[in-house]
């Protein structure tokens, strides 16, 4: 797709972007301190105060809703030794899921009841991390310990899926759970309380941001690079429970040929056009040149093994999955449970009404995404998937 410059501050990649969205962004984009300019990525879609699937990089501040509530929320995969025929062969793939969904606690309050092996070792040096930053996640969520390793509802999944050879790959999606949250609502209330002290005007309350230099902004770095280090070990943490379970299934130790970890939703310092600015992609991925990543389609849908190609208008971004099209209630009062067991035929996942909102036809198009996203990433696999879970 060619660049689309929607002003002098915005670019867009998105063939197909609904009007709110696209004001949205413009909105983002006259903010005095965004440089050089706000990057629309091919999946973006109307979110809290910034568009998600936008990049935005500043100078001197940081907008906590332009991170997202979900700080670190992210892909993990790993590629096994195995094909598909291996391990359909071993039994019902329905054995497989239920074995995933006994080690991994599923769905929004769902968590560990007691830390164990690789995660009370996680947790340790997760605690030695937030001592380090000057701040207890207690106060935040006092059982945040026992959130490692769970997965969560809405759009996050654990999926086996089979790539282009039948090499099978184990692919989730998660992010820092409900401390994460907490912290990011707690930084995007001061920042909005900030800048009604200050008689901010701005386009949207939910812009509200922190400046660079005060012991706001700092106390947000410190709890948001904590929170992003959650995110990647939950991850972590989660991908050697699922690991565990098919080698389980398989009856013999899981050989990893790859395993890539990115997050989606983040804040880091950068160097872009001359200047070294603060890049917060809020549902999107980094792409610098050769860096390994991954973008998820949806529920029944395609994903994507990627490298990033190093677009500099981009930021070196791309998307991160096919964003939605249709909002949760709107796919709930549009789709039935029948028209979802249609979309998932021949992927093992738990049949419940539970997921209506998450059917394939309340996303965009993922193959449309990557074709848009052609100048930002290379395909280096294209995955389906054979099981699918999720969290009600």
């Amino acid at each position: 797709m060619t660049r689309e410059h929607l002003s002098k501050r915005l670019i867009n990649w998105a063939s197909v972007l609904d009007d709110r969205a696209r004001e949205q962004a413009i909105a983002t984009s006259t903010l005095p301190f965004v440089y050089p300019h706000v990057a629309l990525m091919p999946d973006a879609h109307l979110g809290k105060g910034a568009t998600v699937g936008s990049v935005i990089p500043t100078l001197g501040a940081i907008i906590p809703a332009a991170v997202g509530v979900d700080i670190g929320c992210g892909m993990i995969a790993v590629r096994t030794g195995w094909i598909e025929e291996q391990v359909r062969a071993v039994g019902p793939l329905s054995n497989l899921r239920e074995a995933i969904e006994a080690r991994i606690p599923l769905s929004v309050g769902a968590y560990n009841t007691r830390l164990t092996g690789s995660a009370a070792a996680r947790v340790a040096e997760l605690e030695a991390k937030s001592q380090r930053a000057g701040f207890t996640p207690d106060a935040y969520a006092g059982n945040w310990r026992l959130q490692l390793g769970s997965l969560g509802s809405g759009n996050h999944f654990i999926e086996v899926s089979v790539d282009e050879l039948g090499r099978v790959w184990l692919f989730l999606h998660s992010g820092s759970r409900g401390v994460g949250n907490k912290i990011a609502q707690h930084h995007i209330a001061v920042a909005a309380e900030l800048c009604r002290r200050w008689w901010i005007d701005l386009p949207d309350p939910d812009l509200a941001y922190v400046v660079e230099g005060t012991d706001e902004f700092w106390a947000y770095i410190r709890e948001l690079r904590w929170a992003q280090d959650f995110a990647a070990a939950n991850r972590e943490e989660m991908m050697d429970r699922v690991v565990a379970a098919i080698a389980e299934h398989m009856g013999a130790p899981v050989e990893e040929a790859e395993r890539v970890n990115c997050h989606h939703n983040f804040t880091e310092q950068e160097q872009h056009f001359g200047k070294r600015v603060w890049v917060s992609r809020k549902g999107a991925i980094r792409a610098r040149a050769g860096e390994p990543g991954l973008i998820p389609g949806s529920m029944g849908t395609a994903s994507y093994v990627v490298t990033g190609k190093g677009d500099s208008l981009s930021l070196c971004s791309s998307p991160h999955g096919a964003g939605r099209s249709l909002s949760r209630s709107a796919a709930r009062r549009q789709f039935t449970v029948d028209q979802l067991r249609a979309a998932m035929a021949g992927i093992e996942y738990r049949d419940t009404d539970a997921f209506i909102d998450e059917i394939p036809a309340a996303y965009k198009d993922i193959d449309q995404v990557m074709a848009d996203a052609a100048d930002l990433v290379e395909v280096r696999h294209v995955l389906r998937q054979i099981v699918n879970v999720k969290g009600d």
